[in-house]
């Protein structure tokens, strides 16, 4: 199987001093994707947690959204020069009213790069995925005081990025700031995939009440993806887009940039971070 890491020789400049020494990298391996033994599309991963990217990929298209419609997921055919198998193929098994309502619609034909997640689209309307779950009956709150803390939780849990610096990470917390589950990978869309995915195999979706944080910026896809899982928050370090801002907002998700420090942008539905409530005027 792929690892998460791989090792190269480098020659290290510093100053007027070249030193060679091995380096740590982040591992980047093509998957492909088959539905009912169907190629769906290979997108470029970091190796592991590969169940869970391919189930959260699945959300992501519409094709499945409860646990029940996801019956079988396997790997399969694909060798390398000694015959061993890759891991690099997997094979999912649609179930229950999923097999029935969904046929191959949602075909991809195009080779999805660890920076695109919706590479392959045949048309802009087809990327306007709509979610099952409604947004706007989750009430949950978030006080300014977890959101604040969040960047650091998900820092502090970024195993493989402290040995390679390359990796994005995605982290699922609840309302109380307790990370659930967290996912790294060199695609920013793939690491929220693998949360994703993990949710639904556990039987969470929809994920109402919970937080999703990523380390890089929001895009319209991962803004997309927020909802297909039923998030109401999505949390980012960076910037959002024009398009995730008003997705979310349609959608009614609460959409969260450069979340630093004490400081963050609440670009829609802000009421889900209440404010303080101010001190009590002291009395004499």
């Amino acid at each position: 199987m792929g690892r998460v890491t791989a090792r190269r020789r480098v020659v290290r400049l510093a100053d007027e001093r070249r030193v060679i020494r091995p380096d740590t990298l982040a591992a980047e391996e093509p998957l492909e994707i088959r539905l009912g033994g169907e190629a769906l599309t290979i997108t470029m991963r970091t190796p592991g947690q590969d169940f869970d990217l391919v189930a959260g990929f699945l959300v992501a298209e519409g094709l499945v959204a409860e646990a029940d419609e996801l019956s079988a997921l396997r790997y399969c055919a694909g060798t390398d020069e000694d015959g061993a198998n890759t891991y690099n193929v997997i094979d999912a098994v649609l179930g229950g009213a999923a097999r029935a309502a969904r046929p191959l619609s949602a075909h991809r034909n195009l080779l999805m790069s660890s920076a695109c997640g919706i590479c392959g689209r045949d048309t802009i309307d087809s990327v306007r995925t709509h979610s099952r779950w409604d947004l706007t009956e989750d009430r949950t709150e978030l006080s300014a005081d977890t959101l604040f803390e969040l960047p650091d939780r998900l820092r502090a849990a970024q195993k493989v990025f402290d040995s390679t610096g390359g990796l994005h990470a995605a982290g699922l917390f609840t309302a109380d700031g307790e990370l659930r589950c967290l996912r790294e990978d060199v695609g920013r869309h793939n690491a929220v995939d693998k949360v994703v995915g993990w949710a639904l195999r556990e039987g969470l979706l929809p994920l109402r009440g919970h937080v999703l944080m990523v380390s890089g910026r929001a895009s319209f896809e991962l803004t997309q993806k927020a909802a297909l899982a039923g998030i109401p928050f999505l949390a980012a370090v960076s910037a959002p887009s024009s398009l995730a801002v008003d997705l979310a907002d349609e959608l009614g998700l609460t959409l969260i940039g450069f979340l630093r420090g004490r400081s963050a942008n609440l670009y829609t539905h802000a009421d889900r971070v209440p404010a303080e409530a101010p001190a009590s005027a002291a009395t004499g």
